[in-house]
């Protein structure tokens, strides 16, 4: 499967910028991070309280079978501006990982194509770099393959 999804991440920096062009309109993007319902589904994870607004936050939950979590993350949202930028913070509980700081840019290409730039930054380039070794450029285009998908069903 080819990835769509282009990670930039330089030698002892402890940032990344993620980039992806979309076959969508922007607005309909712009609501894969605005609606909690189409946030759940990306995620593929229980949205237990999502506020898409300034100072807004957020809590994530994934379940076993019997469920039971498995996997927490929350977030403060501290920019919140329709179609154009998100900026807030991402902490995945009971890892070693830290409180990651994510400003999304929404850029409008054609009427029915647009671009998501993920600017994300890490306590430090260790960090980034563990968080690197996960499957994570996978997990990320899935979930952009995902946003693709579920916003096709809606056009």
């Amino acid at each position: 499967m080819e990835q769509r999804t282009k990670i930039n991440a330089e030698d002892g920096k402890q940032d990344l910028v993620i980039t992806r062009e979309f076959d969508l309109p922007l607005e309909l993007l712009f609501k894969a991070y605005e609606d909690p319902e189409i946030v759940g589904q990306v995620m593929e994870m229980n949205v237990l309280k999502y506020e898409s607004k300034k100072h807004g936050s957020y809590q994530f939950e994934k379940t076993d079978d019997k469920g039971n979590p498995v996997f927490r993350a929350n977030g403060v949202i501290h920019e919140f501006t329709a179609n154009r930028k998100i900026i807030k913070t991402f902490e995945m509980e009971n890892t070693p990982f830290g409180v990651q700081l994510e400003v999304y840019d929404f850029e409008k290409l054609g009427a029915d194509r647009s671009k998501l730039t993920m600017h994300v930054i890490y306590e430090s380039a260790a960090l980034r770099d563990q968080v690197l070794k996960l499957p994570f450029a996978q997990g990320i285009n899935m979930a952009h393959n995902r946003i693709q998908n579920i916003l096709n069903k809606l056009k």
